[in-house]
Parts: structure tokens; C-alpha cells; sequence
């Protein structure tokens, strides 16, 4: 089945925590970690939501030198989160080196090493800004296309991306390559800060392997049902 990831975009744990607890008969369950709750709690957080047998996606992002990514994800390795992510603009040495850091620290503390994502263009990212800010002369799709070609090369078990680039992707690597999409709305939502946005049921059309939902779960005035109702979509209307 494909994972829905709800993005705990909270300041702190108690919120998020206190946020989860009508999902305590909710299975399978799984969420984001990104920086703003992480950099607050640190590994409290994770452990808070393993004991709940929660998967966890750890959204961080790496960007560094080889050896400092190493020795962070190494780090993460240790935390028994299921998926984390490195920016695939780091290259392939860096990519390596994540792999690298992630098993050891995996090892050490006799837990399965996380999957590995690599985020390729973020989603709030426009055409324009590709090649007026970041001076990419080629287009999105090619972008996206190359940068996932040498993430896998690099060990990553798939990428960040947009459900619109899936297929894609799919062609360009493999279909057992994962493609993991933020950038999922309910028609009834605003798109907020996000460029390249789509539905769950469109979602499941393109192939995707799992997806991220955030406000739209979270800023829900019935989350559980939200949260059912999107996994079912993204899943091809199972019950």
C-alpha cells in the first residue's frame, strides 16, 4: 500500500503529539519530520512517535560537504526512521556518502536503515525561477529527469518530486524507483506556497509511490476522516 505522510508542521511535540492522539487506532500510520519540529525536539520527537510504532519520515534535507553528510546521516541512521531525504544538488559523491553514513549509524544501533530520497527541484519552484534565479538553462522536466537518473546511480531509493514528474521519472530510471510526492491538495484547498500541486486521486493516476499531505489533513475540522479518506484515493479507491 502507498503511504500517506502527514507533515507535522508544528513548533513543538506536545502539539504534534496532541495532534495524533485521535489517530491511535488509525493503522498504518506515518508521518513527516521536518526541520522546524526536528531542530525544536531533536530525537525526542522520533522516539515519542516509534514507541506509537509510527513510521516516520525524517525531511531534512542534507545539503553539505561528503564527509559532513556522512557522519549527520549517520546520526539519523541511529533514530529507526524509515525514509530521510539529502538534496540531490549535493551530487553524486554526496548522495554516497549519505548511504554510507545512514547504514553505519543503522548498524550500530541494530535498526534497518531508512530509505534514502533525494529532492530534486523543490515544488514550490517555478520554470521562471529555474531559469532566472538558478540559471538552469534546461527545462523542469529535464531538471528533474537528470537529477534523479544520478540519485539513483548515487544509492537513492527515489526521489522528492512533483506527481506531475513521476511517470517521467518512472521511464527515466525505473518503476521500482520511488517517487515520493509533496504538493498534494484537495480540490477544496488553496495551493498556499506550492507551484506544482495536485489532487490524491490525480496522485494515484501518476503513479506516485506515497505522498505528503499537510494542511490539508492537518487544517482539517475532522483530520482522522481526512487522513482515511486520502489514503483510500491515493490507493486507488480501496477500502
Amino acid at each position: 500500500m502507498k503511504p500517506v505522510f502527514i507533515a507535522l508542521d508544528f513548533v513543538d511535540a506536545p502539539t504534534a503529539l496532541k495532534f495524533l492522539e485521535p489517530f491511535k487506532d488509525v493503522k498504518p500510520l506515518a508521518v513527516k519530520v521536518g526541520m522546524e519540529l526536528f531542530y525544536r525536539e531533536g530525537a525526542i520527537i522520533i522516539k515519542a512517535l516509534r514507541d506509537q510504532n509510527i513510521d516516520v519520515f525524517l525531511d531534512l534535507k542534507l545539503h553539505d560537504i561528503p564527509h559532513t553528510v556522512q557522519q549527520a546521516a549517520k546520526q539519523i541512521g541511529q533514530l529507526d526512521v524509515q525514509f530521510t531525504t539529502v538534496h540531490s544538488l549535493g551530487g553524486s559523491e554526496m548522495i554516497k556518502a549519505a548511504r554510507r553514513g545512514l547504514e553505519e549509524g543503522a548498524d550500530q544501533a541494530g535498526v534497518d536503515a531508512p530509505q534514502l530520497l533525494a529532492v530534486t527541484q523543490l515544488t514550490s519552484t517555478s520554470e521562471e525561477q529555474l531559469h532566472d534565479e538558478e540559471l538552469v538553462p534546461v527545462s523542469m522536466e529535464k531538471s528533474v529527469s537528470h537529477l534523479a537518473k544520478m540519485a539513483s546511480q548515487s544509492g537513492a531509493d527515489g526521489v522528492i518530486s512533483s506527481a506531475l514528474e513521476n511517470n517521467m521519472i518512472h521511464q527515466a530510471v525505473s518503476d521500482e524507483f520511488k517517487c515520493i510526492n509533496p504538493g498534494i491538495r484537495l480540490p477544496s484547498n488553496s495551493v498556499d506556497d506550492q507551484k506544482r500541486v495536485v489532487t490524491p486521486t490525480k496522485a494515484f493516476e501518476l503513479n506516485t509511490s506515497g505522498i505528503v499531505v499537510g494542511r490539508s489533513i492537518t487544517q482539517s475540522n475532522n483530520p482522522v476522516q481526512t487522513y482515511k479518506d486520502i489514503y483510500n484515493a491515493v490507493n486507488g479507491g480501496i477500502k
